[in-house]
């Protein structure tokens, strides 16, 4: 395919782990995601925040809490962010046709009795962005809410956060929800655009790539038959979110949202990032929409595109090496 204008290289990372927040909202493929983050030296995950999307926010909290008890990371602080939207409506879809009632495969498995801090999850993120300045990476794997509200909150969250790195939009491809929008950017427009334009380091990973990015029946049994706790507990969660594929998509395979995104955290090399403003449609028949000025044209007369700070949006993945990255890790003993 063509390459589009304003490609980025690879984007070199440090080598120390990166300190690294997961805002999630649990979840199936948030559940692979975690763990895959844990499981990767080249991060350190220092925190998980919780929203909702795939479940409501409370679900979230309780399976971020129980999935890392199951990781034996009963260190990592969780902190519940909001409940509705940025402005106050009720979210109106919740995904549990994608990902069980539980957001873990309809298993209801054991839940930890540990409960989240009590510091909200905007709050959270603006005390670590400020106390490790430059350092932190946020993951954000669900609607944008809890990251906008910092980004009101203070003025300064934009320019002190390392890296945002986002899952959501859908960049030249039909969305999830309807053909314009894909659910984390539908999930909360408005916040959205807010993170879009802050001018942090943002790098996004929209469904066109992680579309490209799945697991086989195959690859399911094989996490099913390592000697991986993880493995074998993905396997089992994936049975629910593996019909739904069937269902929806008519493929015998799952798409690997999450944990694709996650694997931008640790390897960028393996995806191709083209720069520009993404402003995203905040209502009507397009809610959701988020659309890509990735042109040098220089336009006549001003408009809401004017001075918008550019981000990083990922065109190309090399989807073999993404798919057995995350199987390698997560059947590994």
């Amino acid at each position: 395919m063509a390459v589009p204008e304003n490609v980025v290289g690879t984007i070199k990372q440090s080598s120390p782990p990166k300190k690294v927040i997961i805002d999630t909202d649990p979840g199936i493929d948030d559940a692979m995601a975690i763990f895959f983050a844990l499981k990767s030296p080249e991060l350190d995950v220092i925190a998980l925040t919780t929203i909702y999307g795939n479940v409501r926010t409370p679900t979230a909290t309780v399976n971020a809490l129980h999935l890392l008890e199951f990781a034996g990371r009963e260190d990592i602080p969780v902190s519940e962010g909001f409940r509705t939207s940025l402005r106050g409506e009720l979210k109106e879809r919740i995904a549990d046709f994608v990902h069980g009632a539980d957001g873990l495969g309809n298993t209801y498995p054991t839940l930890s009795d540990r409960k989240p801090i009590d510091t909200f999850a905007p709050d959270y993120l603006i005390q670590k962005v400020n106390e490790f300045p430059g350092e932190i990476t946020i993951v954000a794997l669900g609607p944008l809410t809890n990251l906008a509200a910092a980004v009101e909150c203070d003025p300064t969250f934009a320019k002190k956060v390392g890296q945002i790195i986002i899952l959501g939009g859908a960049f030249q491809v039909n969305g999830n929800v309807n053909p314009a929008a894909e659910a984390n950017i539908y999930g909360d427009p408005e916040a959205a655009d807010i993170i879009f334009t802050c001018g942090a380091d943002i790098l996004v990973v929209g469904i066109n790539i992680t579309h490209q990015v799945y697991w086989t029946g195959k690859d399911l049994e094989d996490l099913g038959r390592s000697d991986s706790k993880f493995g074998k507990y993905l396997y089992a969660a994936s049975h629910f979110y593996a019909t739904y594929h069937r269902e929806a998509y008519d493929i015998d395979a799952i798409y690997l949202h999450d944990p694709a995104t996650m694997v931008a955290a640790v390897d960028p090399s393996l995806m191709t990032y083209a720069t520009g403003a993404v402003r995203v449609q905040k209502d009507g028949i397009c809610k959701g929409l988020t659309l890509f000025n990735n042109s040098n044209k220089v336009w006549h007369d001003p408009t809401d595109w004017c001075g918008i700070p550019p981000v990083k949006v990922a065109v190309t993945v090399d989807r073999e090496r993404v798919a057995s990255l995350l199987k390698e890790r997560l059947t590994a003993p």
